[in-house]
């Protein structure tokens, strides 16, 4: 039977010949076509009688290249002259040990610099923060683009991945995309290349909807990546791209010993920043700022977490790189561990946690742990007015928490509290978190020395953020409800929230009292002369205005929803949570707000 050539090409092999016994498998020509070689089978079990076409020839489709023979095939060896089968082995064993090349194991001595400074590898942080075997690797090939000033081999040795490990993996079962700058290559600088890789991966993150978890130690864009033609390198699209993701999944960012420049821009996008005892955070390095005339510092001058946390550029502040990846799982398990019924203490606890005498200090973060469970701190050496946490119900579900602090300032809030708050509130808009108020204040903190801090402008942040809120909110008044900071704590004003609801220890009104009665009554006070009777008549009135004040009366003039027994908060709480929840920050068509503020 003819053997017919199935398309046009050219001849560049000929597997078999004449009396050669084959199988219908066993190829007897092979053709070129499109820079493709495609062997053709004998089609039949037999021996060749003819092959019709030589090596080079062109043929055209249904041309005959030879004829089979149809019959029983015997065992036969193959012609020298026919092609034998490629193997890819050395291929595959060349890709394997370039890829042996990006591993710590392959690096003695970086890894040992790094034991000498009591700090892990890039790859060891990755690889305690993901879930075993997760990780998928982006650009490990890559190296910096240095080629006109280093030979290539020192370059693919030294700067394995440009000096950022990424990637996609799950954390907690929950899928990511987890990056790390390499301080043992060129200090963790931004490579010309890592930026693509970061790039490629931000994009990533915003069709699939996933967190992103970045270490940024390092020292900012790297001038010495000549091989690609640039000027400033200012149109680098990564912060563009890391920003926009800002509102649409979570950004949590990571800094252990120095991060400076546009490592540190990005650090400052995330939206929590979780940093150890030894990280130094600038915007600019010891280089940049000797560059720029300012003088002559150390690394660890520039941004200490001492100064770093208390500006309130830190969320998180942790004792090492392990207590970093901890704390990473942990805050990101609010935004994706599903939810599961906790056990809390009875309710019964929560009823004496405020003191009778109400000139009398509490620690407002017992009342919080009492109240719910799981709850992680943010900013807590930032704006001490003011505690802000993520938290969960009794039912499991995430919330967040903000609470007056009235061992500072007596719960006054001031600007820093405000700006902490105000930007906690947008965090847990973006990603659809009910919010609880705790509210014990006298007001906003006001004052000569206050309006210096921009008062007016940074305590309208509350309100301005209160009421765009998307999320559910809710406030219990624990004791101080006064004037336009009470107001604050329930997104603006009483009727808001879903609910305001006070504890028995609750007390209102339009200011301090006190300072109320002494200006709505100065002339009737000023009229007494006898300083003795004045002073009975300004406390006569300051105790009217207290019992007008309190809890009861508010809730008999509907001005809140209810005084309620303290061990039934956790009912009220419940109501945050609709039973038919919307969809998630992970499915919905598009953000709720368009960014979280960096401040």
């Amino acid at each position: 039977m003819p053997v017919l050539a199935p398309f046009a090409g050219t001849v560049v092999a000929i597997a078999r010949g004449p009396d050669d016994h084959v199988s219908a498998g066993d190829a007897l020509v092979v053709l070129e076509a499109m820079k493709m070689e495609h062997e053709i089978p004998a089609g039949v079990d037999g021996v060749v009688h003819s092959v019709d076409v030589g090596v080079g020839d062109a043929v055209d489709t249904g041309q005959v290249l030879a004829a089979v023979t149809a019959g029983s095939p015997q065992e036969d060896r193959p012609r020298a002259d026919a092609p034998t089968a490629e193997t890819s082995s050395d291929e595959l064993e060349a890709v394997k040990a370039r890829h042996a090349q990006t591993l710590d194991a392959a690096r003695p001595n970086a890894v040992a610099k790094r034991r000498e400074q009591n700090k892990r590898t890039a790859r060891e942080n990755l690889d305690e923060l993901i879930d075993p075997g997760s990780f998928v690797e982006y650009g490990p090939l890559i190296f910096a683009a240095q080629e006109r000033r280093r030979p290539k081999e020192e370059l693919i040795e030294r700067t394995p991945a440009d000096g950022l490990v990424a990637g996609t993996a799950t954390i907690d079962g929950a899928p990511a995309i987890v990056m790390s700058y390499d301080y043992t290559v060129l200090a963790g600088t931004q490579g010309m290349r890592n930026h693509l890789k970061k790039d490629r991966l931000f994009e990533i993150a915003e069709r699939r909807r996933v967190p992103v978890v970045l270490f940024t130690e390092g020292g900012g864009g790297r001038p010495g990546d000549v091989d690609v033609p640039h000027v400033a390198g200012l149109d680098v699209r990564a912060f563009h791209l890391f920003a926009r993701l800002s509102g649409l999944v979570p950004l949590i960012g990571i800094a252990s010993g120095y991060c400076f420049a546009g490592n540190a821009a990005l650090l400052g996008c995330c939206d929590v920043v979780i940093a150890t005892e030894d990280s130094s955070i600038g915007m600019g390095g010891p280089a940049m700022i000797e560059g720029g005339g300012l003088g002559v510092f150390e690394p660890v001058e520039v941004g200490p977490i001492d100064v770093q946390d208390a500006a309130g550029v830190v969320d998180l502040r942790v004792v090492d790189e392990a207590a970093a990846v901890g704390a990473a799982k942990r805050y990101l398990s609010y935004f994706t561990r599903r939810p599961e019924p906790l056990t809390l203490g009875t309710p019964d606890d929560l009823r004496d946690l405020i003191p009778p005498n109400r000139k009398r200090v509490y620690d407002v973060r017992t009342v919080i742990d009492k109240l719910l469970g799981d709850v992680l701190e943010l900013r807590r050496g930032f704006g001490a007015g003011i505690v802000t946490a993520l938290a969960r119900a009794e039912n499991g579900r995430p919330l967040g928490v903000i609470a007056n602090n009235p061992t500072h300032l007596g719960g006054a809030i001031d600007a820093d509290a405000a700006d902490k708050a105000a930007r906690f509130m947008q965090l847990c808009d973006a990603f659809g978190l009910p919010i609880l108020f705790l509210c014990d204040t006298p007001g906003f903190m006001v004052g000569p020395d206050a309006e210096k801090t921009g008062t007016v402008r940074h305590f309208s942040r509350l309100f301005l953020t209160g009421a765009n809120l998307t999320v559910p909110t809710g406030t219990i008044v624990l004791r101080k409800g006064y004037g336009l900071g009470a107001q604050s704590m329930a997104a603006g004003g009483f009727k808001a929230p879903l609910f305001v609801v006070a504890w028995p220890t609750a007390e209102f009104g339009g200011m301090g009292l006190e300072g109320a009665v002494r200006l709505g009554m100065r002339r009737e006070l000023d009229a007494i002369d006898d300083p003795d009777e004045r002073e009975r008549a300004y406390n006569a009135a300051v105790a009217a205005a207290y019992e007008r004040g309190k809890g009861i009366n508010m809730a008999a003039y509907f001005e809140i929803d209810d005084v309620i027994d303290p061990a039934d908060s956790r009912r009220w709480i419940a109501t945050l949570f609709d039973d038919d929840r919307p969809a998630d920050w992970r499915v919905r068509p598009s953000k709720r707000r368009p960014y979280v503020d960096a401040w």
